[in-house]
C-alpha cells in the first residue's frame, strides 16, 4: 500500500516537472506550499492567536518565503528586461515590470502550472475555495519562486521566469508599448472604438483549447455583436496560455484590422489557418 510520504513524494516530483528543478531540499517546496491555515490546524491553534503562539504559527508556513520571492521576482524580471530591451528608459521598463510582476499576472502564471491543486490549505479554507483564489494564488507562486532561489540559487528562477513570467506576455505587453496603446487594454481600445463607431459591441468566445494543464493554449474568435441574438460577424482570433491573453491577442488583431479595413468577408479571422492549427 503507498504510504503517506511516498505520495506526497510524487505530488512533488510532479510539480518539479512543472518548476524545472529538482529540490536538493523539498522541504522548501513544502513550506511554500503550506498556507498558514494549514499550519494552524495542524497545531491546534485558535483564532484568535493567543500571545506568545505566533512562532509556533508562523513556523512552517510560505509568509516569510512569499516576502523573499517578492523581492526575487522583481529583480529577475527586472534583470530580464534590462538585457532584452536596451532602447527603453526607466520609465518603460517600470511599467513593463509592473505588469509582469502584479498579483493578477502571477495568478495567472500559478494557474498556468496548476499550482492551486498543490497547496496545503486547512479543511475550512478548502471548503471555502480558498485555493482557487487569485491573492492567495499569486502569494504562493512567489513562496514558490523564493524556494527555487534558496534552493539553486539565481538560474532556476531565471529559467521559470523566462518560461512563464515573461515569454508571450512580455512579448504582447511590449507590442502593447510600441503601439501607444494602454498597456494590458486592446479589449477597452477595440470596446471603445467600436462604440465610438456605434458599430457594436466584442464578445469573445473559446474556440479550442490544448495541450496538458500546465502548458495550456487557447484559441479565442471575437465577434460583433449588433442586437440581441447571437454574436454576428467575426472580427479575429487571438491564441494565448490564457484565456485572457487569447483574448487580448484577439482585441489586437481585430484592431489591426479595422485600422486596415480588412473585413472577415474578405480575410480569415486568425491571419492563416496554420496559425489556428498552431493552438490546437
Amino acid at each position: 500500500m503507498e504510504t503517506n510520504e511516498a505520495r506526497v513524494e510524487a505530488v512533488l516530483l510532479e510539480l518539479e516537472a512543472a518548476l524545472g528543478h529538482g529540490f536538493a531540499r523539498p522541504a522548501l517546496l513544502v513550506c511554500a506550499l503550506t498556507h498558514r491555515s494549514s499550519m494552524n490546524e495542524q497545531a491546534g491553534i485558535e483564532q484568535p492567536v493567543e500571545q506568545g503562539n505566533e512562532e509556533a504559527r508562523d513556523a512552517g508556513n510560505n509568509e516569510r518565503l512569499e516576502f523573499l520571492g517578492d523581492a526575487v521576482l522583481g529583480l529577475v524580471v527586472a534583470e530580464a528586461l534590462y538585457l532584452a530591451h536596451p532602447e527603453w528608459h526607466e520609465g518603460e521598463l517600470t511599467r513593463i515590470r509592473a505588469q509582469l510582476v502584479s498579483r493578477k499576472h502571477m495568478a495567472e502564471v500559478a494557474q498556468e502550472i496548476g499550482l492551486g491543486s498543490y497547496l496545503r490549505l486547512s479543511r475550512g479554507e478548502e471548503r471555502g475555495g480558498l485555493r482557487n483564489k487569485s491573492t492567495v494564488l499569486s502569494d504562493s507562486m512567489e513562496a514558490v519562486l523564493a524556494a527555487l532561489f534558496l534552493d539553486g540559487g539565481l538560474e532556476p528562477v531565471r529559467v521559470f521566469v523566462r518560461r512563464y513570467v515573461m515569454g508571450e506576455a512580455a512579448e504582447e505587453l511590449a507590442r502593447e508599448l510600441r503601439s501607444g496603446a494602454a498597456l494590458g487594454n486592446y479589449k477597452s481600445a477595440l470596446q471603445e472604438r467600436l462604440q465610438a463607431a456605434r458599430a457594436g459591441m466584442p464578445v469573445y468566445r473559446v474556440k479550442s483549447e490544448s495541450g496538458p494543464d500546465h502548458r495550456k493554449r487557447f484559441l479565442v474568435e471575437v465577434r460583433l455583436r449588433t442586437g440581441e441574438g447571437e454574436p454576428g460577424k467575426a472580427l479575429a482570433r487571438g491564441k494565448g496560455s490564457t484565456k485572457k491573453l487569447a483574448e487580448q491577442d484577439a482585441a489586437r488583431r481585430a484592431l489591426e484590422r479595422l485600422g486596415t479595413g480588412v473585413a472577415e468577408s474578405s480575410a480569415p479571422a486568425a491571419g492563416t489557418e496554420e496559425e489556428d492549427h498552431a493552438a490546437e
